[in-house]
């Protein structure tokens, strides 16, 4: 038997701590939060892109009746950017939830299928997303999806 061993650094920040660039990310992705389409979870996110241009693309859950059919925050948000400015890689990616119009304790984490598209997009770009994950007290920046999805399913997992 072999054993691998897999490893997570995340770091952990107060708002104060961040710099005015991921301060205006955050506030983009709570705006963003407000007008989410939550009406079974009543869990509003907001997610809110900076591309390496300096744009800021934002988007929000979208939930439906059929469960299936609803759409992530995060997802909403990158095929927005992806589809609209396809030679502008995504730098950054910021993430928030509220519910009862108060932000969650705990910090907002995409979920596995929002994790397997920013991989797909970084393999895509070949550029990493610095991820910043929200809660009303603390914020983690986490550099490129491989700490969130190390054994994430590729291209190479197609062949033979």
């Amino acid at each position: 038997m072999k054993e691998k061993i897999l490893t997570a650094k995340i770091e952990v920040y107060q708002l104060e701590e961040l710099s005015e660039e991921y301060k205006l990310l955050l506030d983009a992705a709570k705006k963003a939060s407000e007008s989410a389409y939550a009406p079974y979870s009543h869990f509003q996110v907001g997610c809110a892109v900076r591309l390496k241009s300096g744009l800021i693309i934002t988007g929000n859950n979208q939930e439906n009746a059929a469960y299936t059919a609803g759409i992530c925050a995060e997802r909403v948000a990158i095929n927005h950017a992806i589809a609209c400015f396809p030679d502008d890689p995504i730098e950054s990616l910021a993430l928030v939830a509220q519910t009862g119009g108060k932000w969650t304790k705990e910090v907002c984490t995409p979920c596995g299928e929002c994790r397997q598209v920013m991989k797909e997009v970084e393999l895509r770009t070949q550029h990493p997303i610095t991820m910043l994950l929200s809660s009303a007290t603390e914020i983690y920046i986490i550099s490129g999806i491989e700490t969130l999805l190390p054994l994430g399913f590729n291209a190479s997992a197609l062949s033979v």
